[in-house]
């Protein structure tokens, strides 16, 4: 929230609503512009006041450019899903928050190809993420309510650049299997998106993927690497466990799309 707010452009405040009794302000909310007519909630600080607030800012974004609205809600939720709800957002994902340590012993990988994936032109950029992203247990909620060129751009966004050097497209026997893309913009990394196109899928090469951005972050003497996963998606979650990425937290992901 601190990094928003210093970071907001004076236009981004035509999204901040108040809900009012008088001269007293019962309720504040915050609808943060993104990358790719993509949005962002700030909540009220109490749940009792917000449904009225919640309701008028779902109709305002209808009139906006904004094709999702997400907010992310610590545990426990409850309480705010239930309110969320009832004011039109759907339920997106439980997401696991892991930390990996980085230590400079990492076990060696099958071999795989990393080529960067700026050397890509973008349409075969937007057609290798739309392939990683078929029939995907990682958010599918989030892949179905935005496009290969949105979710592009708030990879891109997060990153800090259109062009990271840490972007990977995978090669292995010489067919192309997924994408690699690590945020490397701190001591901490992170882990943007891992994935694999179907037909490579379930046959190891999961653990082989983390096992080269392991050596990456390690080599390049980052203090650690962070992912986020969806809940549901067990075999990722597996992968994780038996690479070392510790638990570090649990949100739920919700939005209006």
């Amino acid at each position: 929230m601190q990094h928003a707010l210093t970071t907001a452009r004076s236009a981004d405040w035509r999204g901040l609503w108040v809900a009012m009794a008088g001269e007293h302000i019962l309720a504040a909310a915050w609808v943060q512009p993104l990358s790719s007519q993509t949005a962002q909630l700030w909540l009220p600080r109490h749940v009792d006041a917000a449904l009225p607030l919640l309701n008028a800012l779902r109709e305002w974004i209808r009139r906006e450019p904004i094709a999702l609205c997400h907010v992310v809600l610590p545990a426990p939720w409850d309480a705010w899903e239930r309110t969320l709800v009832h004011g039109g957002m759907r339920a997106m994902a439980t997401l696991e928050h892991r930390v990996w340590t980085c230590r400079t012993s990492v076990a060696p990988q099958p071999s795989l190809g990393l080529r960067p994936f700026t050397m890509f032109p973008l349409a075969e950029q937007h057609a290798l993420l739309a392939r990683v992203g078929e029939a995907s247990l990682d958010c599918p909620a989030l892949r179905d309510a935005l496009p290969v060129t949105t979710l592009l751009a708030g990879f891109q966004a997060q990153a800090g650049s259109s062009q990271p050097s840490h972007w990977f497209g995978l090669t292995y026997q010489q067919r192309e299997v997924g994408v690699l893309l690590l945020g490397t913009s701190s001591s901490h990394w992170s882990l943007q998106l891992m994935g694999l196109v179907p037909e490579w899928r379930g046959q190891g090469l999961g653990r082989a993927i983390i096992g080269h951005a392991q050596t990456l972050a390690a080599e390049a003497g980052a203090q650690s690497l962070s992912l986020t996963v969806d809940a549901q998606n067990t075999p990722a979650r597996r992968v994780y466990d038996h690479t070392g990425f510790e638990l570090r937290g649990r949100e739920r992901l919700l939005g209006w799309y």
